[in-house]
């Protein structure tokens, strides 16, 4: 399961930019085509019986896989090049030992969910959280005898002393408000009951946060958002620890929530840009952000980047973060009807939920992704009338502030 170390050059490792254009792919396999093709098939010619029964032998874990075997291809619902390619390279930013994809977010996080947490457990999780997570916590975990718990991301995790706790659950930055979660505080409350730390790392992406390098053992992503980044193909990921990623990539097999071809093959092509991406959309919503902090309608901008050594979060975003990114939250002077006509309002930028997209987005959390919350438990998040999240893209910026500096004025 483990993946080999990236290559060297010399003395020096290659890093992570670098690797994303062929790190496991060798192009004499494809008649030299310096890209992957797309392997759109649903099965694999075996050549020979034997290998058919030793490929079974190894994906249906009735032995051990060997030392210098590699796991045959059986049936894209099992393995395909595309996603072995893909996963090869998944697992290089967060230097995790393995990786898995899959259709979609949803499906990473639901699938991990049930591999590993049993009923009468309970899962332990931040708060706020994306809204179908929340959802699937909130509602549909108990029918399988599962309890959720909801800390507040910046307080301290805690459980009943008669709970088995099964698993951990953070998001940082949380959706929509980009409240940090500590995740060394959170990943030694999670070890210290034996259960494993799971990051939903979405916000941030690989690029501008490692979670596992503060304790997690499993980092999931809407690879919808960043890694896929275009708006044009739903995925998800999880990578983490060997030990783990083995039990979810089993039940993902019987689960058949993998990813397909395609998606691999899209998600391949969008890795080489992920980081020019995510760092013309980090510099961005900088100017987005200062925009923002300086209006006269604007009563409060959420924003990693603004964070002072006052505020209590600071401490956590210098150690853990690797740059602001390029989601924001604000607040409208005013309520829903004054957000609504800021987002009515807007031309350049799309109204539309998702982010991590070359477009800039805007979308209203409380009626949208967030709105199966109750309105108490929104403002106990921290989640307002009057908030509206951005995701910034790649547009020239002044363009984005001029269409937000409109908008504004009918507010």
């Amino acid at each position: 399961m483990t993946n080999p170390e990236p290559p060297r050059l010399g003395n020096q490792t290659l890093r992570p930019e670098s690797l994303m254009m062929s790190y496991g792919y060798d192009p004499q396999l494809s008649e030299g085509a310096i890209k992957s093709p797309i392997f759109q098939t649903s099965t694999f010619v075996f050549k020979s019986a034997e290998d058919g029964k030793a490929f079974f032998e190894v994906a249906y874990g009735l032995r051990d896989q060997g030392p210098n075997e590699k796991l045959g291809l059986i049936y894209s619902r099992l393995n395909n090049p595309d996603l072995e390619i893909l996963e090869d390279r998944l697992r290089l930013w967060d230097r995790a030992e393995a990786a898995a994809a899959f259709e979609s977010g949803m499906a990473a996080i639901t699938t991990t969910i049930i591999a590993l947490v049993r009923p009468g457990d309970t899962i332990v999780h931040s708060v706020p959280i994306y809204g179908g997570t929340d959802h699937f916590l909130r509602h549909i975990a108990p029918e399988f005898g599962i309890q959720a718990i909801g800390i507040a991301a910046g307080d301290p995790p805690t459980m009943p002393d008669d709970a088995k706790l099964g698993m951990v659950f953070i998001e940082t930055p949380s959706n929509p408000t980009n409240a940090l979660v500590d995740i060394q505080q959170w990943a030694d409350f999670a070890h210290k009951h034996g259960a494993p730390l799971v990051v939903d790392n979405t916000f941030l992406g690989p690029v501008w946060q490692h979670p596992m390098d503060h304790g997690a053992d499993i980092v999931i992503y809407s690879a919808t958002k960043f890694i896929g980044g275009h708006s044009d193909v739903i995925a998800g990921a999880c990578v983490g620890k060997a030990e783990y990623l083995g039990t979810i990539r089993a039940f993902r097999t019987f689960l058949g929530t993998m990813a397909g071809p395609w998606t691999g093959w899209l998600l391949m092509r969008s890795l080489e840009t992920l980081k020019l991406r995510m760092t013309s959309q980090m510099k961005n919503a900088r100017y987005v952000a200062d925009f923002l902090a300086d209006h006269p309608k604007v009563a409060k901008v959420h924003y990693l980047g603004h964070l002072t050594e006052d505020d209590r979060e600071f401490e956590v975003y210098k150690r853990q973060c690797l740059s602001p990114g390029s989601i924001i939250a604000f607040e409208v002077v005013g309520g829903e009807a004054e957000a609504f006509r800021f987002l009515n309002a807007l031309q350049l930028i799309k109204l539309a939920v998702s982010l991590g997209g070359t477009e800039s987005l805007a979308e209203h959390p409380g009626t949208m992704t967030h709105s199966d919350i109750t309105a108490d438990e929104q403002a106990r998040m921290g989640i307002t009338p009057a908030m509206v999240r951005l995701s910034i893209g790649i547009e020239h910026p002044e363009d984005v502030i001029q269409d937000i500096r409109l908008a504004l004025e009918v507010v």
